[in-house]
């Protein structure tokens, strides 16, 4: 289980800034990368940086894909989902009161030239958000030409912690935004994708 300590996303987040300054080459057959290459050039990212073991999160999702590319069952609890077709990664575990749940996924651009790829952790115990050491949304910019990525502020609002929990498009392109009361009543929001950032 993952440890519980504060303000350890922005640490998490700073590493990783420190280690994309250049950007984040994403490697590929085809034309173009797929879900599998944006997620695996991300987890792997500073696979040489000293702090990239302590990284349970990613090291949770490269283990995994590891697993689903060689053809492995996951362990008892855990679940990968894969839609490549609509760009789409989802790795869930299980255990007792607690459930982790990773959603990874990228949007094409209005300009043509990039793409906008998301990775996202929310941790869960007893069904309402538990803040984790890794939980919260990156998200980076692929370029075409470069063929590279880099980390870029949240587009089009700021991320909230708490009570709160986020989940990335498997179909459309919008992010739905549950917020739970004292009661433990759900409500919905809807941040809408306009081809270069979100809105309500």
């Amino acid at each position: 289980m993952m440890k519980r300590l504060s303000l350890a996303i922005i640490f998490a987040c700073c590493t990783l800034v420190m280690a994309a300054q250049d950007g984040i080459e994403v490697r590929f057959l085809g034309t173009s990368p797929d879900i599998i290459d944006f997620v695996w050039s991300f987890v792997t990212a500073y696979d040489d940086d000293e702090d990239a073991e302590s990284d349970e999160s990613r090291h949770a999702v490269k283990a995994a894909l590891e697993r689903y590319r060689s053809g492995e069952s996951q362990p008892e609890g855990w679940t990968i989902t894969v839609d490549r077709k609509n760009g789409y990664l989802c790795l869930e575990s299980k255990y007792e009161n607690y459930y982790n749940k990773w959603e990874m996924c990228y949007w094409n651009m209005a300009d043509k030239k990039h793409k906008l790829f998301a990775y996202s952790l929310w941790c869960f115990e007893n069904g309402k958000p538990s803040l984790g050491q890794y939980d919260g949304i990156n998200f980076l910019r692929y370029n075409n030409s470069t063929k590279k990525m880099s980390i870029i502020d949240t587009p089009g609002f700021e991320v909230e912690y708490g009570d709160i929990s986020y989940d990335l498009p498997r179909t459309g392109k919008d992010i739905t935004v549950t917020r739970w009361d004292k009661n433990g009543k759900k409500t919905e929001n809807t941040l809408k994708w306009n081809g270069s950032r979100f809105s309500y």
